[in-house]
């Protein structure tokens, strides 16, 4: 067996940053911008009214001042002409500031009569203008890569620009394997379960920036194993689901073999997930991920995400891992690192009492995964120890 980091690095070896297209923006929330952007205008464009009331020279903004009014702007309705000395301009919000205003004063602290205001006793002395660029300029660099998000594509749309080069989804094939499985919504016969492991897995793979295929339910023979994989050469990326163990109903390694797998290892000291299978067939590098659903899931996590943000461009770095404190003593750990459901609130840990990697509702319950080093000692409260968050 070989631990978590070397798995990580052999699974690193396995996949490549995958090739730049071009999308709208309406289409490129959540996807990885591959190269970097530049602004193509300044924001704002001119000098803008950041409040409604009156634009004037500052000079001329004093206590009591009587101004006259020569005309109005508005957003998208500039003003042509030149401000003068002892002149005033209504103005709105997000219109442009005439020539020779420096200041807008807020329609609150005005008294308007007529073409005429007077400006009051006590005055904001904020001036409410939006300098010209002032948000950025033309040139300005959007640094990839970058997981773009809905603040991420508001500024490129103010950039004026309308399609972003990302990096293309990770086509990822997922099969369900064992006899003992029925689709959800189906009526499983006594001896069945729901294929639960493939909806857990689809659901955080396309979170994290993959497009998943689920393949149907591959039976325990041979045959039925050859076409899923034969469904799947097209993908990116290929996960197995069960299967992946010693027993005489795991097929997926032997089949896999004849389908020309080179095998970079088989099995990691850690819990839940020792039986973890890795390697390349055809085009796409392969993961078979144990039957449990928590070792499934587990995995997901600590493997397949990481693998997913290299092919996206975003580094070859393991799940990040914070320090929190512990609230309750545990006992001893075993020989392999063991990665323990567990829940974080305000920085405090518990670690759920049951750890059996068939039982989906402690993984539900759970917000992140205890870290527990390999013959690791018995730990007390208020002890740090490092977690994931899920």
């Amino acid at each position: 067996m070989i631990s978590t980091a070397e798995a990580l690095a052999h699974l690193f070896d396995l996949v490549e940053v995958l090739p730049v297209e071009r999308v709208s923006l309406r289409h490129a929330s959540g996807r990885v911008l591959a190269e970097d952007v530049f602004a193509t205008r300044d924001q704002p464009p001119f000098a803008a009214s950041a409040m409604d009331g009156y634009a004037a020279h500052a000079e001329d903004t004093t206590s009591g001042a009587i101004l006259q009014v020569i005309g109005e702007a508005a957003a998208g309705h500039g003003f042509a002409g030149t401000l003068k000395r002892g002149e005033a301009l209504r103005i709105f919000t997000g219109a442009p500031l005439p020539a020779g205003a420096t200041r807008v004063v807020i329609q609150e602290d005005v008294t308007r009569e007529g073409e005429s205001i007077t400006l009051g006793d006590t005055l904001d002395s904020a001036h409410y203008v939006r300098p010209a660029g002032a948000d950025f300029r033309n040139g300005d660099m959007i640094a990839a890569p970058r997981c773009l998000g809905p603040a991420d594509i508001a500024l490129l749309a103010a950039m004026n620009i309308a399609s972003v080069p990302v990096t293309r989804k990770p086509i990822v094939a997922i099969i369900a394997t064992g006899d003992e499985l029925v689709q959800p919504g189906e009526v499983p016969a006594p001896d069945q379960i729901i294929a639960s492991n493939s909806y857990g897995l689809e659901a955080l793979l396309r979170a994290h920036g993959a497009e998943v295929r689920l393949l149907p339910i591959a039976r325990d023979t041979h045959a039925s194993l050859a076409l899923a994989f034969d469904l799947a050469a097209d993908a990116d990326l290929i996960i197995t689901i069960g299967g992946a163990s010693v027993g005489d109903h795991d097929l997926v390694g032997a089949v896999a073999a004849a389908k020309g797998m080179s095998r970079a290892f088989y099995k990691v000291a850690m819990r839940p997930g020792k039986p973890l299978m890795a390697g390349r067939i055809g085009r796409a590098a392969m993961i078979g991920l144990p039957g449990n659903p928590v070792s499934a899931m587990v995995c997901g996590h600590i493997f397949v995400v990481p693998v997913l943000r290299k092919m996206l461009g975003l580094g070859a770095a393991a799940a990040p891992r914070e320090t929190v404190r512990l609230t309750h003593p545990i006992g001893t750990n075993g020989p392999r690192e063991h990665y323990m459901r567990a829940r974080v609130d305000h920085g405090d840990l518990t670690i759920f009492d049951r750890q059996d990697s068939a039982l989906l509702t402690v993984l539900a319950q759970a917000n992140c995964l205890a870290i527990r080093p390999p013959l690791e000692g018995a730990r007390l409260p208020d002890d740090r120890m490092e977690i994931i968050r899920l």
